[in-house]
């Protein structure tokens, strides 16, 4: 049996739009119209993010302890591949499909809403579930909709949650404990986590501007993307993962990059592949100071002679939990299409930051085979991971 996974089916959804062609569409294009400015979220004024548009799914009745709008982003993202899905589960049984999600938001939102009425008037809204805002709710929520019993539970690693969940994922195929495992990640949009990005200074109300010399802040997303992920060859394979933990600072990343810089070389070694394998990468790119200024380090150390790369936020946001996931989609996106996603930016170079080779519209991959994307993720706490995905060996 080949130890090679594969990725044959993305659902996603996200500020850039629902589905996988419409992402790719506004994602070629560079299109950063969905990052909109909102009242509600601040209380010192608007803040720009990235919101999905459009009337989510409902959740079920039978499942109202569930309801909120992180698990409505899941069921977007899972009609788009629910008839792939349904057949695996049909052919292997409930017990061999597992679930690995990334989130940490969860349903935070309605809990605030929740406290919002109780002070208001003393007791909690009617239908209001502490089941809403648990951080293990999405897998659970999910498992249920499909009525299988594998393996489901959630990581929450902050930014790295659901690049970790493909990691967590790949163990449950190589150790035969699940013969599929659908893998991604889901965050929403709440006040605290965009309050609490504000109260370090690290929200910009313009639309983000990664690698910029004017660089000034992070816009937060939202969004949901579902992969498959099967012993079974498909056009797209999980090539490899690297994980490292620097513990530099609870908030501030290691500002040489040593912890990212560690994340993507065990990747490569995870992959059997050298540097110069890699034709794209996605940058974890926040446009803030810091980051940005690290992981510029920890790339030019890493490709010496370069490597084509972005940094996509401007167009969906910071998905937090779920921009692993994500972001990795938008990899996926490009391989299937074969654009490279353009950096979008002002263009004003930061002379104290490495130069870096940052893509450009309508740049497309150089070769048409053995093609390989690098997705990076960095969080609090010095979390790190880096993905490898390509065309399929």
């Amino acid at each position: 049996m080949s130890s090679t996974l594969y990725l044959p089916a993305l659902g996603i959804v996200n500020a850039l739009g629902w589905g996988a062609d419409e992402v790719a569409r506004r994602l070629a294009c560079g299109d950063t119209s969905s990052m909109v400015l909102v009242d509600e979220l601040l209380p010192s004024g608007p803040a720009r993010i990235g919101r999905v548009r459009g009337q989510l799914p409902e959740v079920p009745p039978v499942l109202a302890d569930f309801a909120s709008r992180n698990n409505s982003l899941l069921l977007a993202a899972l009609a788009q591949i629910r008839p792939e899905v349904d057949a695996l589960i049909a052919r292997f049984g409930g017990e061999r499909v597992g679930i690995v999600l990334g989130t940490s938001t969860s349903g935070i939102a309605e809990g605030e809403a929740a406290i919002a009425a109780h002070r208001a008037s003393g007791v909690l809204p009617a239908g209001f579930s502490y089941a809403q805002q648990e951080l293990g709710a999405p897998a659970i929520f999910l498992a249920r909709v499909l009525n299988i019993n594998g393996p489901a539970y959630c990581v929450s690693t902050a930014c790295t949650s659901s690049a970790k969940a493909f990691v967590s994922a790949r163990n449950l195929l190589r150790h035969g404990l699940c013969d599929v495992v659908l893998v991604g990640g889901v965050d929403s949009l709440c006040k605290l986590t965009v309050n609490g990005f504000a109260a370090l200074e690290s929200i910009s109300p313009e639309v983000c501007n990664p690698m910029s010399r004017n660089r000034n802040g992070i816009n937060i997303g939202e969004g949901a993307a579902l992969f498959l992920m099967t012993r079974d060859e498909s056009a797209f394979a999980f090539l490899g993962a690297g994980e490292s933990s620097d513990a530099y600072h609870m908030s501030a990343p290691h500002p040489e990059g040593l912890g990212a810089e560690a994340a993507m070389r065990a990747a490569l070694a995870d992959a059997g592949l050298a540097e110069g394998a890699v034709d794209y990468l996605n940058m974890h790119a926040t446009a803030t100071l810091k980051n940005d200024a690290m992981e510029s380090l920890a790339i030019s150390r890493l490709f010496p002679s370069g490597i084509a790369a972005s940094g996509t936020k401007p167009m969906t946001g910071h998905a937090l939990g779920a921009a692993g996931a994500t972001e990795l989609g938008l990899c996926w996106l490009a391989l299937r299409d074969g654009f490279l996603p353009p950096h979008v930016w002002d263009g004003e170079i930061d002379p104290a930051l490495p130069r870096l080779e940052l893509v450009e519209p309508g740049q497309r991959f150089r070769r048409s085979s053995g093609r390989v994307c690098m997705s990076n993720s960095f969080a609090f706490g010095g979390s790190n991971a880096s993905l490898l995905i390509g065309d399929a060996p």
